[in-house]
């Protein structure tokens, strides 16, 4: 049976050759279990219990859920086929769910990385140096997503209410407060790019030509700095904003109010930070404890 189905992936439904060969090797994972728990096993008597005890079998051997899901998904369309063709009575597969995917947690920079980061003696006193720093640090002090940072004019800071306006996804405004030393900060920024830069453009954030920072640019320099005073394997301008996340959760922040100033529309995607919190009590458990 899995000859035929694979003839019609490949042959009928024009299914690349890499593709078709995943199947069959699904398949016969599957095929070689139930054979081994019974020689009465068929394709034809195959039940539910046993695709769901596969799974568990899978699970206990270590296999990712995306490796067992794809496996699953394999199944069920071997099934369908089977079926269409009368070549079975009935689908065991057929409201089967596979595990869930697990959750990566947010990778985060530490607060003395940050500081190092952040401070000006490792910086140069150029224009760029000076912006350089600054997006950096409006990253990690609001919480912003890289295309919110780059969206900023210079009217998106309200100075007597000391907020920053952004505007997120689907077009929707949110305020962040902004504090008495970032204010400062941006104030001496916006004084030294309006001497030193042409302006093109209304936005916060300069090229040295005058233009609007493009998000490929500021990506680059982000990664290029974080590489500098963390060991993260993946850094990104969207590290500051879980690393933004983290430090309020730590230092007290109510979930609520963290929601907000991320502009997420769900609680439960800001939920995913709790976890990364108290996966760091737990190292620091396991590395400070006597007993751990």
């Amino acid at each position: 049976m899995i000859d035929r189905f694979v003839d019609y992936l490949r042959f009928e439904k024009g299914r690349a050759i890499l593709t078709v060969d995943s199947y069959r090797r699904d398949l016969e994972n599957f095929q070689n279990y139930f054979t081994r728990l019974s020689d009465d096993i068929t394709w034809q008597t195959v039940d539910t219990d046993i695709i769901r005890d596969w799974m568990e079998n899978m699970m206990d051997k270590g296999n990712s859920s995306a490796s067992i899901n794809r496996r699953l998904s394999a199944l069920r369309s071997f099934y369908r086929y089977a079926m269409a063709r009368g070549l079975v009575s009935k689908d065991p597969a057929y409201g089967v769910v596979g595990p869930k995917k697990e959750k990566t947690l947010p990778y985060f920079v530490k607060e003395s990385q940050m500081d190092n980061l952040l401070d000006e003696a490792n910086w140069g006193v150029s224009y760029e140096d000076l912006r350089n720093r600054m997006i950096l640090m409006v990253f990690y002090e609001t919480g912003v997503r890289l295309s919110e940072l780059v969206g900023l004019n210079d009217n998106s800071i309200s100075w007597p209410e000391k907020v920053l306006r952004v505007i997120g996804k689907r077009n929707k405004e949110r305020v962040v407060p902004l504090g008495d030393k970032l204010l400062r900060e941006l104030a001496d920024y916006v004084s030294v790019r309006d001497r030193c830069v042409e302006r093109r453009s209304n936005a916060l954030f300069l090229t040295k030509d005058g233009e609007r920072a493009k998000p490929a640019q500021v990506r680059f320099m982000v990664e290029r700095n974080l590489r500098k005073f963390c060991t993260l394997k993946k850094v990104s301008p969207h590290v500051l904003r879980h690393t933004f996340a983290t430090a309020m959760l730590n230092h007290g922040a109510d979930l609520e109010s963290v929601k907000r100033l991320l502009g997420h529309e769900s609680l439960t995607t800001t939920e995913v930070y709790t976890h990364v919190t108290f996966e760091q009590l737990k190292r620091e458990y396991k590395t400070a404890h006597p007993r751990a």
